[in-house]
């Protein structure tokens, strides 16, 4: 198979052809129809993440068919519709078994602990766990940013941050994350300012839902008080920086929700929080990390329905001889939107 793979942290990329993975016991391949470009491959390949051995493939949220059956998988066949959650899961640990598969204790996430979906396939283990069946009315494009953005942003929102028809909720950084943040909260009923500093970010937040925006600086945190009338009930930092994390607890009302949903790279300083706001104002400070398979229902219901759209947050279409390029790119800033890679260059349905 081709695939884009990298021999040093840090050096270019390249496409070469690789032996075609063959189904461990209990797991599937999946040949790739579409694939996210995220930030995340982009410190993979920078060295910021210390499981991924070299060489190696990036690529860990994706859609496509199974290709290949292991021994041991049932209720699952060559040709159906597949995409994955990106932290997949063991199934048996204390936490898979109180259903917290998004917190596994022995977690693999493809593209780094093993090869990725910068390829033509790509290795899901623990299928049974782990695999989720794609409806026909949903595309491998939108489907693709299902795996890690979209779901991780949809948890965020529903389950950990509780959001509410009428609350004020407020998303700092308009990443794919952001984006997904801001048009699930819409579509809860939630009035959503989102902060960026990109305009054309601030654009596709507008589009996704947002009520008000906001160009970040360093006053965002009163400009956001002031647009919710107060402070956002519930306010998510999707980038992860000191200057994100700082302004989304500052934007909070009393006894707000401030959700940590953006990564803080490994080989960066850890951040400070601002106790003396969380304890003076009864703030709660979450976590966030994916969702599990078995909670995907109610979020593919939703995407059925039209009443989520995933796909309409991409913006650009690539082919695979492409990626390495693109992934390179990511030392600058990013475009606005989702990218999404074409291993076959076929026209995406």
């Amino acid at each position: 198979m081709r695939a884009v793979i990298f021999d040093k942290f840090g050096e270019a990329p390249r496409l070469a052809v690789v032996p075609d993975p063959v189904p461990p016991p209990g797991s599937v391949v999946v040949a790739v129809r579409a694939t996210g470009l995220c930030r995340s491959d982009w410190h993979g390949w920078r060295g910021h993440d210390p499981d991924i051995a070299l060489p190696h493939v990036p690529g860990h949220e994706f859609a496509g068919e199974i290709a290949a059956v292991g021994a041991g998988v049932t209720g699952w066949r060559a040709g159906d519709r597949v995409t994955t959650p990106f932290v997949c899961a063991c199934g048996s640990c204390p936490a898979c078994l109180a259903g917290d598969q998004q917190i596994c204790h022995q977690q693999q996430q493809p593209g780094f602990t093993h090869w990725g979906s910068f390829a033509d396939y790509v290795v899901v283990h623990h299928a049974q766990t782990n695999l989720v069946r794609l409806e026909p009315a949903i595309g491998f494009a939108g489907a693709a940013a299902l795996g890690c953005r979209f779901a991780t942003s949809f948890r965020a929102v529903v389950a950990q941050g509780r959001v509410r028809a009428g609350d004020w909720v407020a998303v700092h950084g308009c990443g794919g994350v952001g984006l997904s943040a801001v048009m699930i909260a819409a579509a809860a009923g939630a009035r959503v300012v989102a902060v960026d500093v990109s305009p054309a970010a601030l654009d596709l937040a507008r589009s996704a839902g947002a009520e008000a925006v906001v160009e970040a600086g360093p006053d965002v945190a009163a400009t956001v008080r002031e647009a919710t009338g107060g402070g956002a009930h519930v306010s998510i930092d999707a980038l992860g920086s000191q200057a994100t994390l700082t302004a989304s607890v500052a934007s909070l009302r009393r006894r707000g929700r401030h959700v940590q949903v953006g990564l803080f790279p490994s080989n960066q300083p850890q951040p400070v929080v601002p106790m003396d706001l969380i304890v003076a104002h009864e703030l709660e400070v979450l976590g966030s990390h994916g969702m599990p398979a078995h909670a995907y229902g109610s979020m593919m219901a939703l995407v059925a329905s039209g009443r989520l759209r995933p796909a309409e947050l991409i913006t650009r279409e690539i082919a695979l001889p492409a990626a390495p390029d693109a992934l390179v790119a990511l030392d600058g800033p990013g475009l606005a939107g989702i990218t999404i890679i074409r291993p076959h260059g076929e026209t995406l349905a």
